[in-house]
């Protein structure tokens, strides 16, 4: 039966300080339960990003309309390339 060789974990050091094991890889989060102090930028309410972005309601679906596709040619063009790439690995 093999034996296993277990690496040693890194060590603190008197000062404080970490002193990694050559084999561990340092890892950083960005995520919600990481707190390092006060964020790069104060936190906005929506009501002040809308405002800050001069954002209006939709009235009507005239708003969301825009012209992508210069002929109805060049959009079936397009909707025929995209059915065939969802659709290619399915063969």
């Amino acid at each position: 039966m093999p034996r296993h060789r277990h690496h040693a974990a890194g060590a603190p050091m008197l000062d404080g300080s970490y002193q990694p094991h050559p084999a561990e890889v340092p890892v950083s989060t960005s995520g919600a339960d990481s707190f390092t102090g006060a964020s790069a930028r104060p936190r906005l309410s929506a009501t002040q990003l809308l405002a800050a972005k001069n954002a209006r309601p939709i009235q009507s679906l005239d708003d969301l309309a825009a012209d992508t596709f210069e002929s109805d040619e060049e959009l079936e063009e397009f909707l025929a390339f995209t059915y065939a790439e969802r659709h290619r690995d399915l063969a």
